[in-house]
């Protein structure tokens, strides 16, 4: 039930993120937006570590390089978010946003890439994909 809920909480997040991020690239360029809200975003991690203390960082060497790079994604997602907002609006870029996602995690756990479980494929959940294609399509008509 906890990875529910936190799920509404990203997907609430990342909408609400995005229309503020647009909303102060209007004012502001891209780059100083993306700069600005991980700067922000560093903080409020920081302030959290700092507070919860959980974990152990002592264990990062173990972890593998390529997923110390993960940050990198989010400078990708907010740039590319801030550009999608301002020039399809919020409920455009969001619904696409949500097929690219999908069919990434799919083709992830398909594959069983970057250690995750490999799953079969089922028909139904092509048949779901293909839903929310055409859902976005019929969106966008």
């Amino acid at each position: 039930m906890k990875g529910i809920l936190f799920a509404v909480i990203a997907g609430l997040s990342i909408t609400m993120q995005g229309v503020f991020n647009s909303s102060m690239n209007q004012v502001i360029s891209g780059w100083h937006t993306t700069v600005i809200v991980h700067l922000v975003g560093f903080v409020i991690a920081l302030t959290f570590y700092l507070t919860v203390r959980d974990g152990d960082i002592r264990r990062l060497p173990s972890v593998r390089p390529l997923y110390i790079t993960g940050g990198t994604f989010g400078v990708v997602v907010i740039f590319s978010e801030l550009y999608a907002f301002n020039e399809l609006g919020p409920a455009s870029a969001i619904a696409i946003l949500l097929v690219a996602q999908l069919l990434t995690a799919f083709i992830v756990e398909l594959k069983g890439w970057f250690e995750e479980k490999k799953i079969e494929v089922k028909g139904y959940q092509l048949l779901g994909v293909a839903l929310m294609i055409t859902g976005v399509v019929l969106f966008k008509l």
